[in-house]
């Protein structure tokens, strides 16, 4: 059997330690299962490393101090105004939060224990206001030349004239990406900048801007003893952030750049890769909404972090939950997503979607359709957080064949139904007594090869019986899950129509 991916890493690891995993993203927009990929690749090695005894921190930097860079499609055209600001700098969009990062951030922070992701959190403005970062500015600001040939070096980029390895905030306009920076005092620790608003002046290396990216990155590095890391393959390209970060960190700051772990893209089923900035996402909230946090958890840790992954939030997610909840996939990925909870869960997601269908918002009645085929309901606040899950699946991704409703008189489409495929719906009403499920879908065959008929339209004439339309959930279940007289009431009424 393979070795899961997270222990052939930390396989390596294990005898370089101690261990700091870090992890972040720019909250610029909503947070989506894309952007948790990195967080659980690093929580998946960070867990591998504990299970061989090794001493491992896992931390997260959310880069709060960015800037916006643009107007995106979820921001009101007012917003123009901010682009350029830092986002902890920019007022929330709607009002909720203390800030625009915020408004992004802290939804994420719920979602990760939610997960059960329990990083160090910190946060970027707040690490440049308390002077965490000003010696690297410092060396960053003495050595501007050295970091300008490496980056032309490694990415083949000339910098531009006058460029400095520090973005200043403009004091009057309050932005970034128009200002120069025009001279620095180490020992005052201020940055003398000029804008392109017509402001001059000096500001703090505290709390009066940034590194610019490409060294923002690589000064945190040994800020955080960094030893492991996740990014996206973005980065991970030729000349890229990580190439130009691995040498400015080891030749400017003298600190050995730390085990990179290049993770692929999440693609949505149909419509590309997911980007805050293009709209093209699925929200973590959106996502444990419909699926328990072990599952969303189980769809990125059983995949290798190179291969992408292909997320597809309709009828393949039904597959995805009830293979982890029947234990049928990866065992040491399962035990990685766990998240402490009670053991596996009995009822296949694919027959809550019937129950919650049948139940129609009643709970008494929720669990009264899961006991009549067979299932277990002492564990009550699973099964309605399940329920739950179900009807915003439902609501959001099921395609329009898996939605129905049970007629509550004969539907009239029954008098489609052949003549001997009404007699079949009459034996099926004398054999389903003290039946369970199982038991009752086998009858359909028995009965339908007793009187040699087309099982496919005898199950499509019990459909009709019930829904008014020619398909629906597995019968037996179906039937099951109803009220047994009600099941017979109805056959036999179908078997009569006509």
């Amino acid at each position: 059997m393979s070795i899961h991916w997270a222990d052939v890493i930390a396989q390596k690891l294990e005898n370089s330690g101690p261990h700091t995993i870090a992890t972040g993203i720019t909250p610029s927009g909503p947070v989506h299962i894309g952007n948790m990929r990195e967080v659980m690749t690093a929580e998946a090695v960070f867990r591998a490393l504990l299970d061989r005894g090794v001493e491992v921190r896992l931390i997260y930097i959310a880069d709060t101090y960015d800037r916006l860079r643009r107007l995106y499609p979820f921001l009101p055209e007012s917003f123009g105004e901010h682009i350029g600001k830092p986002l902890s700098e920019i007022p929330c969009p709607t009002g909720c939060c203390g800030s625009y990062a915020d408004h992004f951030l802290n939804p994420f922070l719920k979602s990760m224990e939610r997960l059960g992701i329990k990083p160090e959190v910190f946060r970027a403005d707040v690490l440049y206001k308390e002077g965490r970062y000003v010696e690297a500015i410092k060396i960053a600001l003495q050595r501007r030349d050295d970091i300008a040939r490496i980056l032309k070096e490694v990415s083949g980029r000339d910098m531009p004239a006058g460029w400095s390895p520090f973005d200043a905030i403009c004091q009057c306009c309050g932005r970034t990406n128009t200002t120069k920076v025009a001279g620095f005092d180490i020992e005052k620790e201020t940055v003398d900048y000029e804008c392109q608003c017509g402001a001059r002046g000096t500001v703090s290396m505290r709390s009066g801007g940034k590194l610019v990216w490409r060294v923002d990155w690589p000064a945190r590095w040994p800020l955080f003893e960094v030893t492991v890391e996740p990014f996206g393959k973005d980065h991970a390209t030729a000349g890229g952030s990580y190439d130009t970060g691995k040498r400015i960190s080891e030749e400017i700051y003298g600190y050995p750049a730390p085990f990179p772990i290049v993770y692929e893209w999440i693609h949505l089923k149909g419509v590309g890769a997911m980007h805050s900035s293009t709209g093209i996402v699925v929200t973590i909230q959106e996502m444990l909404d419909v699926v328990p946090p072990e599952v969303l958890r189980y769809l990125i840790i059983r995949n290798k972090p190179e291969k992408h992954i292909e997320f597809d939030p309709a009828l393949p997610l039904l597959s995805l939950v009830d293979e982890y909840d029947q234990r049928k996939g990866d065992a040491r990925a399962m035990e990685l997503s766990s998240i402490g909870k009670s053991g596996p869960f009995e009822i296949p997601f694919r027959h809550m979607v019937t129950a919650v269908q049948i139940a129609h918002g009643d709970d008494e009645n929720l669990f009264l359709a899961l006991q009549r085929s067979g299932y277990d309901v002492s564990r009550r606040e699973e099964i309605l957080g399940r329920a739950r899950n179900v009807e915003k699946w439902l609501d959001r991704y099921a395609p329009a064949y898996v939605k129905f409703q049970v007629q509550e008189t004969l539907p009239s489409a029954v008098n489609n139904v052949a003549p001997q495929e009404r007699l079949a719906l009459g034996i099926l009403a004398e054999r389903i007594d003290d039946k369970t499920a199982a038991e009752i879908h086998d009858q359909v065959y028995a009965v339908a090869k007793e009187l040699d008929l087309d099982s496919k339209k005898f199950f499509q004439a019990i459909y009709l019986a019930f829904l008014g339309d020619r398909q629906g959930p597995k019968a037996g279940w179906f039937l099951a899950s109803l009220e047994r007289e009600f099941v017979k009431t109805r056959l036999k009424e179908a078997a009569a129509q006509g």
